[in-house]
């Protein structure tokens, strides 16, 4: 049987267990869409309404799962629409495949209708990228492609495949699997494996655990991507150690484990920051010492974070060591096998001299984030809705198992501060990149992925309206995610920022006169939506929605919030 350069590449995601993929079509993928057509019993292509939102889709597919997304865009426009969406996913370190078609490769470089050198342009944002210039490559193409964006520190990678390479014919002695035991792919796999670390390296480590009296563990999001959870929660209890979690490592422990002491950096708790500014060891776990967690690493000369402590940075991708943060000991590997190995060499309960420290500065945190911001509230007899109320209301409707997913803005940072997490990859956010629109994307690839567990997505007023039409794929698939849209008629963030900095000169980041009715908009697409002003009618709202979820449907509450509610930022 003769194959296609489209129907191996189709062939080819379907060993490598892909069952969804999420694309929008267009003319230089269109032998591509006539094989998804051919085996649409045995994967699933969702149609979005832009390519941003399939490389966000796919990004939620991966980011909840483990698993890798793949997204297919057609050449020039379609291929450019997917930039955002892959940088989201680099700095974020998801496992993601891009395929873009592209012109035939007789009018590469001529500037021909829709073509666009999407290597080049891509070439900074992914692990690796490929042009497949002949048919009988696209095999092993497509198996590197996989290698690479799950191995060591994942990331995304594109395929650029030719209108008239995936058109022509690839004969089947190209498929012998034999031939393939000795190919490209086969040696990377084997260079994955490759030890980067020594005992040595562990011993270091330990030796400076075992001096420290204040020991702080920072875990970042390369604890959810190695699969390490367990292990960060016995690493803690060995080294009876507080753990600050970055804004990729919520779900990494248990918000209410007792050593858990939350978020860290700008927007994190007193717990978390006065911890590491009192310990004399910081421990970072898979985590890039991010500008939101140090701030100003030193200030003319003096050191300013952890700066009474030793530093040790334990990360599988050696470019993160001392890229921002000098250490003094560092292991470079998988963290998951790093953490079993050490918890061998470290007591079963250490001592130190913490005491009664981190439950008073939690216990601190736990009274402020309990006071609302009411000061503007006029209307006496209803209680205004606060943020905290919002998504602490909603997290009790949709249980554990729910998984979160939030564009970007003051939402972004009050759900990683409000919300209870306790388990991993319940978290979808764009925190590196910060980009906005990310939520109705990576909402719709979490519950594709995820059919059994409840999705929310929370939003602002800004970034909704970036993506409101994704609403169409949720209705076109019927996907039964809620919706909660934080309405303060602004930019938020940006307006707090002006406040803070600009001594209120507010400029360009009022929404008042700028928006759609949302509950309109909602009806337009077929979607049930409510307004809610109050916790009366929020907590109405919030039940009425869980019906429409239990039949099958999605639906959207649009909370309206008080214009000049802030984000609290970090305490010391």
């Amino acid at each position: 049987m003769k194959y296609t350069g489209a129907g191996i590449l189709i062939e080819s995601l379907i060993e490598h267990g892909v069952d969804t993929v999420f694309g929008y079509p267009g003319a230089s993928v269109l032998n591509i869409y006539e094989e998804l057509r051919k085996r649409g019993d045995r994967i699933r292509h969702i149609l979005v309404s832009h390519e941003q939102y399939a490389v966000h889709a796919a990004d939620g597919y991966a980011r909840s799962s483990g698993r890798t997304g793949v997204c297919i865009a057609t050449s020039g426009p379609g291929a450019t629409n997917l930039v955002t969406g892959i940088a989201t996913a680099f700095v974020d370190s998801v496992p993601l495949v891009a395929i873009t078609g592209n012109v035939s490769l007789p009018l590469l470089g001529k500037d021909s209708f829709q073509e666009v050198d999407i290597a080049g342009i891509t070439m900074p944002i992914v692990k690796h990228n490929w042009i497949a210039e002949k048919v009988n490559d696209l095999p092993e193409i497509i198996k590197e492609a996989f290698i690479v964006a799950q191995s060591g520190r994942p990331g995304p990678v594109l395929v650029d495949i030719p209108s008239d390479v995936s058109g022509a014919v690839l004969e089947p002695e190209i498929l012998n699997k034999e031939l393939r035991q000795n190919s490209r792919a086969s040696r990377l796999i084997e260079r994955t494996k490759r030890k980067l670390y020594n005992d040595d390296d562990i011993d270091a480590v330990v030796n400076f655990i075992n001096d420290s009296k204040r020991p702080l563990i920072y875990a970042g999001g390369g604890v959810i991507r190695s699969g390490a959870e367990d292990e960060l929660v016995k690493f803690a209890k060995a080294l009876n150690a507080p753990v600050a979690l970055s804004l990729m490592g919520m779900g990494a422990m248990p918000k209410n484990h007792y050593l858990c002491t939350g978020l860290i950096g700008m927007y994190g708790t007193a717990a978390s920051n006065k911890a590491v500014q009192k310990c004399d060891l910081l421990i970072a776990l898979g985590a890039r010492f991010s500008d939101r967690v140090t701030g100003a690493l030193s200030i003319n000369g003096e050191k300013q974070f952890a700066k009474d402590a030793k530093i040790v940075h334990i990360d599988i991708d050696p470019a993160e060591i001392n890229k921002n943060q000098v250490c003094d000991a560092f292991i470079i590997g998988n963290l998951k096998e790093i953490l079993e190995n050490m918890i061998k060499k470290i007591p079963e309960k250490m001592t130190n001299d913490w005491g009664n420290k981190i439950n008073e500065w939690k216990a601190l945190e736990q009274t402020e984030k309990n006071l609302p911001n009411i000061k503007n509230n006029k209307n006496k007899e209803k209680i205004v809705l606060h943020p905290s109320f919002i998504i602490g209301e909603t997290a009790k409707k949709l249980g554990e198992k729910t998984i979160v997913v939030t564009d970007v803005g003051q939402h972004q940072i009050w759900t990683a501060q409000y919300y209870p997490f306790k388990k991993p990859r319940s978290f979808l956010s764009s925190g590196g990149m910060g980009t906005m629109g990310f939520g109705m994307g990576a909402a719709c690839g979490a519950k594709i992925v995820n059919p059994e567990n409840p999705v929310v997505l929370f939003t602002g007023d800004g970034s909704f309206k970036m993506n409101s039409g994704e609403i169409a794929t949720m209705m076109k698939y019927k996907l039964p995610i809620l919706i909660i849209i934080f309405n303060n008629q602004s930019l938020g963030m940006l307006r707090q920022w002006q406040n803070n900095y600009f001594k209120k000169r507010y400029f360009e980041t009022g929404l008042e006169n700028h928006y759609p009715d949302f509950i309109k908009l909602a009806d337009a697409y077929g979607m049930k939506g409510f307004r809610a002003a109050d916790e009366n009618e929020f907590l109405d709202a919030l039940a009425k929605s869980a019906g429409i979820l239990a039949s099958g449907f999605p639906a959207l509450i649009e909370a309206v919030i008080d214009k000049d509610e802030i984000v609290s930022t970090a305490k010391f």
